[in-house]
């Protein structure tokens, strides 16, 4: 199981990697209050996303996309139907560039129909967040973290 502040594999950084910033900015603030609602299993605030906002899913079992605040409450709703205590949690935060912040992250719970414990499948997922004026315009929920750095002109 991967734990806090791990990915399962070294990660490294392509030719990209001096546009990585570190330091804390209101991007990654944005995006930490976003997962430290998701670790506690609390999906209820779209606060921070903008009402024109993309979501997107790369890979999966459906990839597909959703187009405003209705949007994502549709693919939040069937998202947590198929998982009981379902837990995003992040494992690495990524500011790519002015307007990118990717997240490494693993899932806790266990499949509603199922009964499959998520802790037990190897999982090394991102997130990309898009951010323009302190709101999310377009969310990226890849499966696999490697289609995500590969997205992003990186390497894992």
């Amino acid at each position: 199981m991967i734990g806090p502040g791990q990915v399962s594999g070294p990660i490294r950084l392509g030719v990209h990697a001096a546009s990585l910033n570190p330091a804390m900015s209101e991007k990654l603030d944005l995006v930490r209050s976003i997962f430290a609602d998701w670790e506690r299993g609390d999906f209820r605030s779209a606060e921070w996303a903008d009402p024109d906002i993309e979501l997107v899913t790369v890979g999966g079992p459906e990839p597909d996309t959703w187009k405003g605040l209705a949007g994502v409450a549709e693919f939040t709703r069937d998202f947590l139907a198929a998982w009981s205590h379902i837990r995003l949690v992040a494992d690495e935060y990524l500011e790519v560039d002015d307007e990118r912040v990717v997240v490494l992250l693993h899932y806790s719970g266990s499949g509603t129909t199922s009964g499959l414990d998520l802790s037990e499948v190897g999982s090394a997922h991102a997130n990309i967040f898009h951010i323009r004026a302190g709101k999310v315009t377009r969310y990226v929920v890849y499966w696999e973290y490697g289609r995500a750095f590969a997205d992003l002109g990186m390497s894992e």
